[in-house]
Parts: structure tokens; sequence; C-alpha cells
């Protein structure tokens, strides 16, 4: 059964695109929301099994995202990926993942190889 991915993101480009390359192994099903400020009604909606999200967005910025997430007794449980340029893999030690609180942070662009990796350990795959 294909695990499922929300996508949070306001970068329609870059969420199509990691779309496209995350179900092209047909491991996962992922829906796109390209606006912060719905991001917890399209998940309590879909049932992500992880989240994909972006730092740094209009409206509502990753970090306030995901603290509704932690304070929502539905959706509390789901891990959180955060996808970030604020850093980049040079900052980060080579395949290294930083962790801010409960959350993972990559360097966007993102190294899919690592990102499914990081996926795998979230979900209990791997």
């Amino acid at each position: 059964m294909a695990r499922k991915i929300l996508l949070v993101d306001d970068e329609a480009g870059f969420t199509q695109l990691l779309k496209m390359n995350l179900e092209k192994s047909g491991d996962f099903e992922v829906t796109i929301e390209n606006d912060s400020t719905k991001a917890i009604a399209t998940a309590r909606s879909f049932q992500p099994d992880v989240v994909l999200l972006d730092v740094v967005m209009p409206g509502m910025d990753g970090g306030d995202v995901q603290a509704q997430f932690q304070s929502d007794s539905i959706l509390n449980r789901v891990p959180v990926i955060m996808l970030t340029a604020l850093v980049d893999s040079a900052e980060l030690s080579a395949g290294a993942v930083a962790q801010s609180g409960s959350s993972i942070v990559l360097p966007k662009p993102v190294d899919l190889s690592l990102l499914l990796r990081v996926i795998d350990e979230a979900t209990g795959a791997a």
C-alpha cells in the first residue's frame, strides 16, 4: 500500500516536480497544498503518513503550520520533514540531517535519495 505524503510548499513548480519524482517509484501517493493556511484542513481530509513542509511561505510559515500540527489531536503524531533553502547541503555535513525540535530539516534543493531515506525512517519503513 502506498504511503501518503502531504507536500506543503508555496512554489507550485517545485511541488509538481517533487510529486512526480516521489510517485514515480509507486511507493507514494502525494497530495500538494500550495496555500499554507489550508495545510491543516488538507491534512485532516487526506490523512498523510508524513508531511513535507516548506519553512518560508507567505501567510503562515512552516513553523506556524508545524505548531498547528502539534496541537491537533489527530495530526500530532504525523512526522514532519521541514524543507528549507535557508540552509544548504554544504552547511550540513555529507548526508546529515538537522533536527529542529520534533522535526527533521532537509536543505533545498532536495536530494531525492536522502529524502527517500528520511521518509522511510520517519514512517518506519526503513
